[in-house]
């Protein structure tokens, strides 16, 4: 577990840990015991939230969206409707990334919705291993950098991680696995990329 991507100087992180534990301690058992894994994140954003999760083919048919919106969409919030679409196709390939995906808007939900009908998110954006703001300015400009994300992407990542993998049941998993990363990321239904970033949070480093 090296080389970790400091989180943005500007995202609370212990703030946004608490707002993901908020929204998983007030679960109901029926639909979550606290323990099972993996976390139900469509189950608890339709039950809890009463917002539909679809999965879409074309995100940029959303209504209103901006012209010069990319068609290399994750997922998008749609406040007004309740909604949150995710590229289907994505979904398809790659199953834990669509969780993510749910858990990203739905942070967006809880963190950013005032005042905004929709919010689009690019690909780029929903993803854990993705550099944060503060990491900008340790790295030299090249073409293979991406750029950092913006403030509210890197929280949205931030919840949807706190969200998906609890800091107690990490550490708890991680020893009854005797830390084996695979098995993790089976356990939690994780991709290798969030699972190895909340190892580094969630896991104190041996000294």
């Amino acid at each position: 577990m090296s080389g970790a991507a400091k989180e943005p100087e500007m995202v609370d992180i212990e703030t946004i840990e608490r707002y993901a534990g908020e929204v998983l301690a007030k679960v109901p058992s029926w639909i979550w015991d606290g323990r099972s894994l993996p976390v139900p994140v469509e189950e608890i954003v339709d039950s809890c939230f009463n917002i539909h999760v679809r999965d879409v083919e074309d995100l940029t048919q959303a209504p209103n969206c901006p012209a010069a919106t990319p068609a290399s969409l994750s997922g998008l919030l749609l406040t007004d409707r309740r909604e949150i679409w995710v590229n289907a196709a994505e979904a398809r390939e790659w199953p834990p990334r669509r969780r993510f995906t749910i858990g990203h808007e739905l942070g967006h939900w809880v963190m950013h919705r005032s005042g905004q009908q929709a919010l689009f998110c690019r690909k780029v954006a929903v993803s854990p291993d993705q550099e944060s703001p503060a990491d900008a300015a340790t790295h030299v400009a090249s073409p293979d950098v991406k750029p950092p994300l913006p403030v509210p992407e890197a929280e949205a990542n931030a919840f949807a991680a706190a969200l998906l993998m609890p800091g107690d049941l990490m550490r708890h998993h991680y020893l009854d696995s005797g830390g084996d990363f695979h098995q993790m990321c089976e356990r939690f239904n994780s991709s290798e990329a969030a699972m190895g970033r909340r190892l580094h949070r969630t896991i104190p480093r041996s000294k």
